[in-house]
């Protein structure tokens, strides 16, 4: 199982250019893609901890292990749900988010294995498929706001 906390970490650190926007790089700014990555992590982890394990039932996908296998997701070619889309015009509360953030990851380290969440490209996928989906993903915005700072500053 993988470790989110370094990339919490990370994402934390990138709060002092939360205001840094690079229309080169991102059409929204670097505090965007903290509170996205933040709500990608909380609200993926509720739906498994509601999910009923006994419902999981494990099938190949070709898109997942390729994604999964070079650990990184392609820019700009997909749209995030609405559900996690950052609705506030106002900087957030990030001492409460990446509180919240932290609560849900031991909430999932506390999940049983087979407990799931349904991705709309990757398919079904359970708690150690999870922790690496969210690590891919948040690394994927990382990524972003590093370009949006080093293009920027």
């Amino acid at each position: 199982m993988r470790n989110l906390e370094p990339s919490l970490e990370k994402l934390y650190s990138f709060i002092e250019h939360a205001d840094l926007l690079n229309s080169n790089v991102s059409s929204v700014n670097v505090a965007w893609h903290i509170e996205h990555s933040l709500l990608v992590i909380t609200k993926i982890i509720e739906t498994v901890v509601k999910s009923d394990p006994a419902k999981y039932d494990w099938k190949f996908d070709l898109k997942r292990s390729f994604v999964f296998f070079i650990g990184k997701f392609p820019r700009g070619k997909a749209k995030a749900p609405e559900v996690v889309i950052p609705k506030q015009v106002e900087q957030p509360n990030y001492e409460v988010l990446f509180t919240n953030t932290r609560v849900a990851i031991t909430q999932l380290q506390n999940a049983t294995k087979n407990q799931f969440f349904v991705h709309p490209i990757f398919g079904k996928l359970n708690k150690k498929d999870t922790f690496v989906m969210l690590d891919i993903h948040t690394k994927h915005h990382i990524k972003i706001i590093e370009d949006i700072i080093s293009q920027t500053l």
